[in-house]
């Protein structure tokens, strides 16, 4: 048991920035701080240890984490004791320059030892120096470590890290390594762990989930696993991120559309719509099999939502490969899109590329942009007004629930949708909900976990509204778990190498 002077446990936070894998990486923290005897600190409270997971991909992460170790100097001066903890793809990236800027940092871990982390604070405490401790390659598989989960009822899992592409704009190749694969029985088994505990939803990680298969020579191994996953009795919603459009194939759409608890969602990055922009990324797609996969995925899933990600302003854009991009968003029609400026990242080809843009021209055609994606998810969502939509009931989604008398929750396309709990049945036995879901009786009550079905009546280009009273209510084995307090804590995960099961 690590404990403070005073003989209590030492408490902890982690502070996250970055992607999903990353969020999944804090809980993995969290469950190894929590292993060796680490508790976590309330938000309010200042911890013994501050673990900052940092992330590298945009221009402002450097700044972002010294501007917060900044700010911590002061109060670890005025707490003996206190340590700091820097990790993630900044920390890979940065190495030992983390200590030089910053040096009241007492711990400096890579991407590929999470695991060594509480040794590391031991060491950093008993020696009164810094640690600094970055592997060129993965120690241990991440999911082999305990994982500290932080919803009851939806859960990341890792099929994959690593990726083997070579896109000019990007830095995470080098700062996570080459693509390495879990055996498919090892992801099952994690997912079945999850079930266990109550969860309804899991997502499928990976920097390039859809090349799963590539370490052991399966190319159709990613549509395996969305199968197998159909046979995990009590998984309703299965979710995967990010494919890349070169490895899409035909398998995995079938996959999607016949497998029951596969989400008709696709967050597919199609980073620009020109070709010429394309082949300057080094993205092996083009425009028009990026909207051909669209269409298949169309055809086979007609409810289908298509997210995607966009990067404006990169070296040699003009204004053609620009109004490209904006076909392109026009055409493929979709629900949702994670806009960027590019900007340089040192180490990335794209950062040496002549003909930079010059930060007043991306940014107008970012404004752009903008206003056609809008447009175009303002006209989807529209769609959808007076259709029943299922929601999985959510913490956190709403930042207005408290004063709008809403919950909030993502139906099985990924679409937020905000929803009265005015007088609903539920199960045919429960009614009179309130703000909330706080009903006369804890039966009615609907909580985070829980399933509703309710009816559209306003669409806003981001999210859903359902102001009617929910047309039905489904408690939970995850409501159950949230209401009693407790989140997922899954063991590591490491069963050898069985293969995927048959559909």
């Amino acid at each position: 048991m690590t404990t403070a002077p005073t003989g209590n446990p030492r408490t902890y936070q982690v502070r996250t920035y970055g992607c999903q894998m990353n969020v999944h990486d804090s809980e993995r923290i969290s469950g190894l701080m929590e292993q060796a005897g680490y508790v976590r600190a309330a938000e309010s409270d200042e911890p013994d240890v501050v673990v900052f997971n940092t992330c590298a991909v945009r221009e402002n992460a450097d700044n972002r984490l010294y501007g917060n170790l900044g700010h911590l100097r002061p109060v670890k001066d005025k707490h003996p004791g206190m340590q700091i903890a820097v990790g993630g793809c900044l920390a890979q990236k940065d190495r030992g320059e983390i200590v030089s800027r910053a040096p009241w940092v007492d711990v400096v871990f890579g991407t590929h030892n999470i695991g060594s982390l509480p040794a590391l604070l031991e060491r950093a405490r008993h020696n009164s120096a810094a640690e600094v401790e970055i592997l060129e390659s993965l120690e241990v598989f991440p999911s082999t470590l305990p994982t500290r989960r932080e919803s009851t009822y939806a859960g990341w899992v890792s099929i994959s890290v690593g990726c083997n592409n070579t896109c000019t704009f990007c830095i995470v190749p080098s700062l996570r390594g080459k693509e390495k694969d879990r055996r498919p029985g090892e992801i099952l088994a994690e997912v079945e762990a999850l079930v266990a505990e109550g969860v309804l939803e899991v997502t499928l990680l990976g920097q390039n989930v859809n090349s799963y298969g590539v370490e052991f020579g399966d190319r159709l191994a990613f549509g395996k696993l969305l199968r197998a996953t159909g046979g995990i009795e009590g998984l309703e919603r299965v979710r995967f991120t990010s494919p890349h459009p070169k490895d899409f194939t035909d398998d995995v759409i079938a996959a999607m559309a016949e497998t029951p608890n596969v989400c008709h969602q696709l967050h597919m990055p199609l980073q620009s719509g020109s070709d010429a922009v394309l082949r300057s990324m080094r993205r092996s797609y083009r425009a028009d099999k990026y909207l051909g996969i669209i269409e298949k995925v169309r055809a086979a899933m007609p409810d289908a939502a298509i997210t995607t990600d966009i990067i404006v302003g990169f070296p040699g854009e003009t204004e053609d490969d620009f109004a490209r991009t904006l076909d392109v968003v026009r055409e493929a029609r979709f629900s949702g899109a994670f806009t960027f400026q590019y900007s340089k990242r040192p180490g990335t080809p794209a950062a040496t590329m002549p003909d930079q843009l010059p930060k007043q021209v991306v940014r107008e055609r970012y404004d752009r942009l903008m206003a056609v994606v809008e447009d175009v998810t303002w006209a989807e969502n529209k769609a959808l007004v007076g259709e029943t939509v299922e929601v999985l009931v959510a913490v956190g989604e709403g930042r207005k629930d408290e004063r709008t008398g809403r919950l909030s929750g993502r139906a099985r396309d990924g679409r937020l949708v905000h929803f009265a709990t005015a007088p609903a049945r539920a199960d045919g036995e429960h009614s009179g909900t309130g703000a909330h879901g706080l009903a006369s009786g804890a039966a009615d009550q609907i909580r985070p976990g829980d399933i509703v079905h309710t009816v559209v009546t306003y669409a806003a280009p981001h999210h859903l509204n359902a102001d009617g009273a929910p047309l039905h209510h489904r408690r939970t084995r995850a409501g159950d778990a949230w209401e009693k307090g407790r989140a997922p804590r899954t063991p590591g995960v490491l069963l050898g190498m069985p293969a995927v099961r048959p559909s």
